[in-house]
């Protein structure tokens, strides 16, 4: 009967003491539980970018005609700014980025030289990712916009004409949390920039496609 007394107070005191621990942790005055994630990815962003794109322009005469297919490539660099909403494990948000950019080819047509590039292109996308504590995969899907230029070379004398492509992007990426502020990221996009047409150099529609793999610094604000 005594160590039955003995182990009844024991369990006694135990049960009381994980009551008390119980209330104050969820009373928000412990100095360890804090109802707001050290690793939040809520908040607005922005950081800066460089990468490299490469894929396939085609030319085709205006009204018709046999299509040429060309290997196209050259580096980017920008800046961006979005806004993520972390609901806890899952994250949404929309992200804009501007990129100056040298995706194109040349080639040799006769005594000329003819060369057709994207000089800029802008997206905006959302993203959804899946947050696991500093770390988050992610998709993101937009719509693209960018600048294209097709110029002609002929006895040193050059022609240009500059054209608005609009299309469209999908993508994904991986972007790790460095500090409470600052995250890295890696990312893959297609773009796809459809086709225009350049009636002033040769006659031709120029339609761009292309892939981007780029690295890139944000700061969360």
């Amino acid at each position: 009967m005594k160590r039955l007394g003995i182990m009844l107070s024991a369990i006694l005191m135990a049960s009381s003491a994980a009551q008390a621990a119980d209330l104050n942790w969820n009373s928000g005055t412990s100095t360890i539980y804090t109802p707001t994630p050290a690793t939040g990815w809520g908040g607005f962003y922005a950081g800066v970018n460089g990468g490299f794109g490469w894929g396939t322009a085609t030319s085709q005469p205006i009204g018709g005609g046999a299509r040429t297919d060309h290997n196209t490539n050259g580096g980017t660099v920008g800046a961006t700014a979005g806004y993520n909403m972390d609901m806890g494990g899952f994250v949404l948000g929309g992200e804009a980025d501007l990129q100056w950019a040298n995706i194109g080819y040349s080639e040799d047509v006769g005594a000329s030289t003819f060369k057709s590039s994207i000089d800029f292109f802008s997206t905006i996308r959302g993203r959804a990712g899946a947050s696991f504590g500093q770390v988050m995969p992610y998709v993101t899907a937009g719509a693209a916009i960018g600048r294209g230029t097709s110029s002609e070379t002929l006895a040193g004398v050059t022609r240009s004409q500059s054209s608005t492509h609009v299309g469209w992007t999908v993508g994904l990426g991986l972007e790790a949390q460095a500090t409470q502020n600052i995250s890295l990221k890696a990312e893959y996009l297609y773009v796809d920039m459809g086709t225009q047409p350049y009636n002033g150099i040769r006659g031709m529609d120029e339609g761009h496609r292309f892939s981007v793999i780029r690295a890139g610094i944000n700061y969360k604000f």
